[in-house]
């Protein structure tokens, strides 16, 4: 067998079918499915080359027979130059998106401290992270998943990532509740499972899934809640009963095991009162991080990070204009960079700047 196989054109489309077919919500749940990288996957479903034990890994948990689905090279046919390189080009600042790789993402850093403290040690305990909309809430979730598994090479220069000892054995599950997938009980109990590599019923009960999680749940494992609000708000299903039985799952029955990581625009209790849930889960935030302004030092940390330096006035201004907020300072960033690139000489980029920081007008009033 080849050292490396692709899916053929011809079959890439069922191989997508196939992925769907089997619920796999996202590539990252069929990536942690199968125990494989995410990059992986992404190439496998695009047909790209993967290494062969990879590919018939993957093809053995869609039920796609790898033989006949692969593409056939002939022998004497030359290796395609540069075939198993992935392009990637990320823009140095990031304003339209929540931040996914720890190597863009600045500051937090006394969060992050007390954030890892509490889920270094067992019991994992749980912790909120509130703050208004756009002010990278998501974008910590984000960090605190993918930055102790991150290899060196891939961060910044001297950007810590030892966070946590044998980080290798954490499992990390990220639900986002304005994906409306995870507005049905069912759908959102068997996503976990899968996640965790458990077996999934057709349906998915709440007994069965405290059953299996109870039983089965070895390693340490933190889920990550985002936008919470709207799964209060918007999907019946997850009621009181739902919730406390997740508090009797992490406080009572998985040996410590199991933490939550919930991201809001208020304190959980405040937030539950306000929508109409009783259930004890939501006293069970120990630790509230509330997010606001960076520091003047990680803001000049993210500032200069730009491929092209700033003039110190241009620094000055810009973190002045931004009162420090992480998205307004990706926003001015980008305009400078932008207008360096271009070769501009004039200050219309600071006039641009601040027209594109009008629609989040309601975070720099949050610090006045």
């Amino acid at each position: 067998m080849a050292r490396s196989l692709r899916v053929a054109s011809e079959y890439i489309a069922k191989v997508k079918s196939a992925y769907n077919v089997k619920g796999y919500f996202t590539q990252e749940s069929l990536a942690i499915a199968v125990g494989l990288s995410l990059a992986t996957i992404k190439n496998f479903l695009s047909g790209k080359p993967v290494d062969s034990g990879n590919f018939v890994k993957i093809c053995g948990k869609l039920g796609l027979d790898a033989e006949a689905i692969a593409y056939k090279e002939p022998e004497t046919q030359p290796p395609q130059p540069n075939s198993n390189i992935t392009l990637e080009e990320t823009s140095p600042f990031i304003t339209g998106s929540p931040i996914t790789h720890p190597r863009h993402f600045f500051g937090r850093q006394r969060e992050l401290r007390r954030l890892f403290d509490l889920l270094k040690r067992y019991p994992l305990q749980n912790a909120a992270i509130i703050g208004k909309r756009r002010i990278g809430k998501t974008s910590l979730l984000h960090y605190l998943k993918n930055i102790t598994t991150t290899p060196p090479e891939k961060l910044r220069s001297g950007q810590k990532y030892d966070w946590l000892p044998q980080p290798e054995n954490y499992q990390w599950i990220f639900v986002d509740f304005q994906d409306r997938r995870m507005a049905g009980k069912d759908r959102l109990l068997g996503y976990i499972l899968e996640c965790l590599n458990f077996k999934v019923p057709n349906p998915c009960s709440l007994e069965y899934f405290m059953d299996e999680v109870s039983d089965n749940l070895h390693n340490p494992t933190v889920i990550l809640l985002d936008e919470i609000g709207v799964g209060l708000q918007r999907c019946p299903e997850l009621d009181d009963e739902f919730w406390e039985s997740l508090r009797s799952l992490a406080t009572n029955h998985t040996r410590g095991n199991l933490a939550f990581v919930l991201a809001t625009h208020e304190s959980p209790i405040e937030l539950a009162r306000n929508t109409g849930h009783s259930s004890p889960f939501f006293n069970i935030f120990g630790y509230t991080a509330t997010l606001g302004a960076l520091t003047e030092a990680e803001a000049r940390e993210l500032i200069a990070s730009s491929p092209i330096a700033f003039p110190e006035e241009d620094v000055e201004w810009i973190l002045h204009q931004s009162k420090r907020l992480p998205l307004l300072l990706q926003i001015l960033c980008r305009e400078r960079l932008f207008s360096l690139e271009e070769g501009e000489t004039n200050n219309n980029w600071q006039e641009e700047g601040l027209r594109q920081m009008q629609p989040f007008a309601d975070l720099l009033r949050a610090c006045l």
